[in-house]
């Protein structure tokens, strides 16, 4: 498609979806008098310009013009169950009778919580404590290594997404000339920036040279065990496993950031899948059902840094926060956990087999425009399956998938996947974000056949302009 006709194809794709969300429109222009680029959240302000939501429901959303979407960003993946499941609603009903505003004391449904989640991770020793965003929770992991370990250097993945904390905006958004070994944020001071590390994603080799040669002044690698924004991609087992051994034997504290993960492939972390302990782990998303609830969870001796009492230890400055473990987020937690636990048997084998016939697909659909379309977001020899989904138009043929041959602009079509196909597929009723997103428990074999006919849609328009 060369760049007249995606011009003019954008233009299509723009004119029918102002026609059909002149209520959005509206709001969002009056949002944009009062608010930075109209709005809260930059992922949620697309071009040329966001739905405004009415009401959500099981898999589906409407906008303020009254029309429905098949949804599949459901809170940033964080409705498994789908949008506003009555499990959750139920529990909600119940406490805001008792009044849910927040108190500022401690109360049980935390404890009841925390020892779900250590008990399904199996280890006793561990150590809870709870924080309202996963970008809190990875940073307070950073610093909680530094303070036990007494280092300065963290290393992360490139491609690696764990929320806008500071230590760790670097690497997170291809550039053609330097990779992901350079800084993402204005503001953020260069000290940071230089002690921020990055290694390629499952890469051995590259993960020892840095290791062998900055490995004692390292305080933790972080990464994810399935790469979410990077490309929905699981990491081998025999890399989880060296990097486990690798870090142990040097001091260097593992952290395995299971924001997207936890609970998304079994009731617990993917840890668990691997057979893998990590040093820390932070959770999000599932475990708040809906709400915001996020956790920093590690080993005993490790989290001890967070108390004023540890005698003769650098302390690491984890108090928390006004909303920390929040009574009404807590029951709603409480709720999808418990009801995780009880239904994995039901609900894990069965978002597998909705994720693996909606990205087959897909895949199918755009082949039968002569448009490649490759999905990322299946399992592995480790995970069985997945319920997520990310869409790639790869521009030239690359050996695998990494996070940089899916991030770079000229091996796989960014504009089209980002912005053209976000547009085309809202106008057929469906939203996706980055080009994908994650099949809930709400979903039925209707709503993914009618996803993939209007892929099949999208793919023919897309024909008429190549």
């Amino acid at each position: 498609m060369n760049e007249r006709a995606r011009a003019r194809l954008l233009a299509v794709l723009e004119e029918r979806y102002r026609e059909r969300t002149a209520k959005s429109r509206e709001i969002h222009e009056r949002a944009r008098t009062v608010m930075v680029r109209g709005g809260s959240h930059t992922l949620r302000l697309w071009h040329p310009y966001p739905l405004s939501m009415s009401r959500a429901r099981g898999p589906l959303i409407w906008d303020a013009d009254g029309s429905a979407y098949i949804d599949y960003w459901q809170g940033h993946y964080a409705n498994i169950l789908g949008h506003n499941p009555a499990l959750i609603t139920d529990a909600l009903r119940t406490i805001h009778e008792q009044g849910a505003l927040h108190t500022g004391f401690e109360e049980t449904r935390q404890v009841e919580l925390a020892e779900l989640i250590v008990g399904q991770l199996g280890d006793g020793g561990l150590r809870v404590r709870f924080t309202t965003s996963g970008t809190l929770a990875t940073m307070y992991a950073v610093m909680v290594a530094e303070a036990f370990t007494g280092r300065d250097l963290v290393l992360k993945i490139g491609g690696g997404w764990h929320g806008a904390s500071p230590y760790l905006l670097k690497g997170i958004k291809y550039d053609k000339d330097k990779g992901f070994d350079h800084g993402d944020s204005a503001g953020v001071p260069r000290s940071l920036i230089r002690k921020t590390l990055i290694t390629r994603f499952d890469d051995l080799d590259d993960l020892k040279r840095i290791l062998s040669s900055k490995g004692d002044r390292i305080a933790c690698f972080i990464l994810e065990p399935f790469l979410g924004a990077g490309g929905f991609l699981p990491v081998s087992r025999a890399y989880l496993e060296e990097a486990r051994r690798l870090t142990e034997r040097r001091g260097i504290l593992l952290i395995l950031d299971e924001i997207i993960s936890g609970f998304r492939f079994c009731p617990s972390g993917v840890q668990t899948l691997y057979g893998v302990k990590p040093d820390l782990s932070a959770f999000g998303k599932l475990i708040g059902g809906g709400h915001a609830v996020a956790a920093v969870v590690g080993r005993g001796d490790v989290m001890r840094v967070c108390e004023p009492e540890a005698a003769g230890m650098r302390r690491a400055f984890f108090e928390g926060g006004t909303f920390s473990a929040h009574a009404e987020y807590m029951t709603a937690g409480l709720a999808m956990v418990k009801h995780l636990i009880a239904r994995a048997g039901e609900i894990y084998p069965r978002l597998t087999s909705l994720g693996d016939r909606l990205r087959r697909g897909i895949e199918s659909a755009f082949a039968e425009s002569g448009l490649e379309a490759r999905c990322t977001g299946g399992g592995n020899d480790v995970i069985p399956g997945s319920s997520l989904f990310f869409i790639h138009f790869p521009s030239l043929k690359a050996e695998g998938f990494s996070p940089e041959s899916l991030n770079n602009q000229r091996l796989s079509d960014l504009d089209l996947r980002e912005r053209i196909l976000k547009l085309a597929l809202l106008n057929e009723g469906v939203h996706v974000m980055h080009g994908g997103g994650a099949v809930s428990a709400a979903h039925g074999d209707e709503d993914i056949q009618k996803t993939i006919d209007a892929c099949a849609e999208v793919g023919r328009l897309f024909r008429k302009y190549r």
